[in-house]
């Protein structure tokens, strides 16, 4: 999943350095997310956090 998520990054990344200002905003905020969803696909597999609910 890790691989996926860097690689989606990666092309996320390219395309904020050669898209329109408009498409900006939107490319950044994924970007945002898709960073973000790593960073908790990591810490889950590493066992810093619990990928299971609490109740």
């Amino acid at each position: 999943m890790t691989v996926a998520l860097e690689d989606h990054i990666e092309e996320l990344r390219r395309e904020l350095n050669c898209c329109d200002p408009a498409e900006r905003a939107q490319i950044a905020a994924e970007l945002e997310l898709a960073q973000a969803e790593l960073e908790v696909a990591i810490a889950e597999q590493e066992g810093r956090i619990d990928s299971k609910p609490p109740f």
